[in-house]
């Protein structure tokens, strides 16, 4: 199975480890992952501020970069509900067509295509906590959205559940402010803060 790894490049900026640890994943579930070097922005900062028009080029390189692979993998939810949903600037040729319903966000593609079962070799003796974004919950279903009174399931607990040695922490449910481009530095701050005290 040909993986082209997207790597969003707000995690190229500021957490590469988090690519690297990607690719290594996927290669250790036995795909054939590539990582095409003229990747950039998906383009949802210019969507989000109503720049749809702008966003063209950007989407259009996308397209070209991962047409022809079987699936495209990034550990982004809110970038892979961009290019699900918001690509709309480019023509819908079926080459955009195919590439945008073949982009999945890492734990949906763990989860859903490859229907991981273990983790043999993990063991995180951590406790950690959960954020999930606006549009992972909304655009992408990867968890139960809280306010809809639904029965809860999530998808990446459901995988972080096959990790040795993890224990959970809840986290108030509050958005990060990330879709309007304005950061909630003082709710995160609070949250961590309640983390580190074990609460």
């Amino acid at each position: 199975m040909r993986v082209g790894l997207f790597i969003p490049c707000y995690i190229d900026a500021f957490e590469p480890e988090v690519g690297v640890a990607t690719l290594q994943l996927l290669e250790r579930f036995g795909c054939q992952v590539e990582y095409p070097f003229d990747q950039t922005c998906c383009g949802q900062p210019m969507t989000n501020t109503g720049c749809h028009a702008e966003a063209r080029a950007t989407e259009a390189l996308f397209v070209r970069n991962f047409s022809g692979y079987d699936y495209v993998v990034a550990p982004s939810g809110s970038c892979v509900h961009q290019v699900r949903e918001n690509f709309t600037a480019i023509e819908q040729t079926e080459e955009a067509r195919a590439v945008r319903a073949r982009t999945f966000e890492l734990t949906e593609f763990l989860r859903d295509v490859l229907q991981v079962q273990d983790f043999p070799w993990a063991e995180l003796p951590h406790k950690v906590a959960i954020h999930y974004n606006c549009n992972s919950l909304r655009g992408l279903g990867l968890a139960q959205a809280l306010e809809l009174n639904k029965p809860f399931y999530s998808k990446p607990l459901d995988l972080l559940r096959k990790v040795k040695g993890i224990e959970f922490a809840e986290l108030e449910g509050r958005a990060s402010g990330e879709a309007g481009n304005v950061r909630a530095s003082d709710a995160s701050d609070e949250d961590q803060d309640r983390l580190l005290q074990g609460q």
